[in-house]
């Protein structure tokens, strides 16, 4: 499941990650990439590591990525603000990558990339929340397309993509990859805004080697935040070890 969060900032103005937390404990998701996610921010959400809590109180696996980093002059803790994965599966590896491409510009995006363990097999996981600048978009997904070169398992990519289905961001990755909305979701797949959806900006990508089993955008709680959570099922067969007969 892919879900913007919004800091836990729902459409009433409260922040409120218990809506958060329900969401995703209701929807059963296993593997789910959140973007706008607080660490230590600030006021607006308590000063609260938001995907700390949320893994805590889910009993789930976590990775963060920060997309922006503030130290302030009076505190050791580092502000954040960035993307970030829970899983049900074990974490082995997560590492961050910052999209400054240009010198001097600071937009506060960035890609998170996580090997997780499902029964013995590795699965490489990405979350981001690309730029809604068309010259930044393109560079960030070219850096995606090209992590996804590097990595010859079953991959997964999701998070708010700012993109139309059938764009040139969307081609390109589509290009490798399967759209999950378009294998097995049912009507415009809207998103955004939450509470009268009229535009799809959240998508989950995934290899070749998965079958997409169904696609559905999950409206239980709407007013949690400003964008609903899309899920999918998928099937993989892992490659069968031979067992040697002694």
């Amino acid at each position: 499941m892919t879900y913007n969060i919004h800091h836990g900032k729902g459409m009433d103005k409260q922040v409120d990650l218990n809506r958060i937390a329900e969401v995703i404990e209701k929807s059963g998701a296993d593997i789910i990439g959140l973007n706008e996610v607080d660490k230590y921010f600030s006021k607006r959400s308590y000063d609260e590591d938001q995907v700390g809590w949320l893994a805590k109180k889910l009993n789930m696996h976590q990775a963060f990525s920060p997309s922006l980093s503030l130290k302030p002059k009076h505190s050791t803790t580092v502000r954040q603000y960035g993307n970030a994965l829970l899983s049900r599966y074990p974490i082995i590896t997560k590492k961050s990558y910052p999209f400054d491409f240009i010198y001097g510009l600071i937009e506060g995006r960035s890609l998170l990339e996580a090997t997780i363990q499902v029964n013995e097999q590795p699965l490489q996981i990405y979350v981001t929340h690309l730029s809604l600048h068309p010259f930044l978009h393109k560079k960030q997904t070219d850096f995606i397309v090209n992590q996804l070169h590097k990595c010859s398992g079953p991959a997964i990519v999701m998070g708010d993509w700012n993109m139309k289905p059938r764009s040139r961001g969307w081609k390109k990755m589509t290009d490798g990859l399967q759209d999950v909305w378009q294998i097995a979701g049912k009507g415009g797949g809207f998103t955004y805004p939450s509470l009268r959806p009229r535009r799809r900006l959240d998508y989950i990508f995934v290899s070749r080697n998965f079958q997409v089993m169904a696609a559905e955008v999950v409206t239980k709680m709407p007013k949690g935040s400003d964008h609903l959570p899309l899920k999918a099922t998928l099937s993989y067969k892992f490659p069968v070890e031979k067992v040697p007969h002694h």
